[in-house]
């Protein structure tokens, strides 16, 4: 495995979990059968990878692109009208399918893969298929390249970026505006403090039961992943994604990047809580 660039040292404490009981039973994450994951753990602190499975695995992104659309449109401008920062705001903490449209189609779609994987150095990222160039969520990655996009956020960005984009995702909302519940994973499997983005795709454009809060489903666009795309090349297609992704831990001590595909068909309630095990189950076994 190649090594992750140096992260700048940060000396700090771990916050106790909440349970003293929760640490003495951690166990190594254990997948369920019929679900394909892959995970990568960073400890700051440390300064290298503490737990990694499939790491270079690729899957389709789903919403976590979301981060590097945020970071190509912040660092190629030096100001944020008040419309943009709207929709960067929604896009970042809500998970917004039409505010990720709207900077995919100025920015010029695939280029912008393009010119991130590049510059942060991805090298299991790449765009959509040219057939399906509109689908930002049909974009590759890995968990591996996901820790290099927090790292650099945190240890080579400048301010205004780090800030903006690590600032939203710490306010991530229990609801995405399509009416799907985002805090499976690490926002229910890992105490607080945390920032996160997550990403869900294949489990059609309307959830089982509509979360409340702000979520507007009716509105919702429609799902990129819910269109046929037989022969298209994309990771895992035909079957759902889940993906949990953030930092964890005082100091931001922990860059989490968890990404499982699901059985055809399967269901969300059952799937979400698959992931949130994992998400408990890795975090703790790093923590203890």
């Amino acid at each position: 495995m190649k090594p992750l660039a140096a992260a700048v040292p940060l000396v700090v404490a771990l916050a106790a979990p909440a349970h003293a009981s929760d640490i003495s039973q951690a166990k190594p994450p254990v997948v369920p059968a019929g679900t394909t994951a892959s995970w990568v753990v960073f400890d700051r602190q440390a300064g290298k990878i503490v737990a990694t499975k499939n790491a270079h695995r690729k899957y389709r992104s789903a919403s976590v692109v979301k981060i590097l659309i945020a970071i190509d449109y912040l660092e190629r401008r030096k100001s944020v009208p008040a419309a943009d920062a709207k929709l960067l705001k929604v896009m970042l903490r809500s998970s917004d399918d039409h505010a990720a449209s709207t900077f995919w189609e100025r920015l010029g779609k695939g280029q912008i893969i393009v010119r991130q994987a590049r510059k942060l150095g991805l090298s299991d990222t790449t765009p959509p298929p040219v057939s399906k160039p509109g689908f930002w969520g049909y974009t590759s990655l890995s968990a591996y390249d996901i820790v290099r996009t927090y790292r650099y956020l945190l240890d080579r960005a400048d301010a205004k970026t780090r800030d903006t984009i690590l600032g939203h995702l710490r306010q991530s909302t229990p609801c995405g505006t399509d009416g799907f519940d985002q805090t499976f994973g690490i926002p229910d499997g890992v105490p607080r403090p945390w920032a996160v983005k997550q990403g869900w795709s294949g489990f059609g454009t309307t959830p089982p039961s509509k979360c409340g809060g702000d979520a507007r489903a009716a509105a919702a666009p429609i799902s990129w992943i819910a269109r046929r795309a037989t022969g298209s090349g994309v990771p895992d297609y035909g079957r759902p994604v889940l993906h949990t992704t953030g930092l964890a831990g005082q100091g931001d001590r922990y860059v989490m990047a968890l990404l499982t595909a699901h059985p055809a068909g399967g269901a969300w309630n059952a799937s979400v809580k698959r992931v949130t095990t994992l998400a408990r189950d890795l975090y703790r076994s790093v923590a203890s």
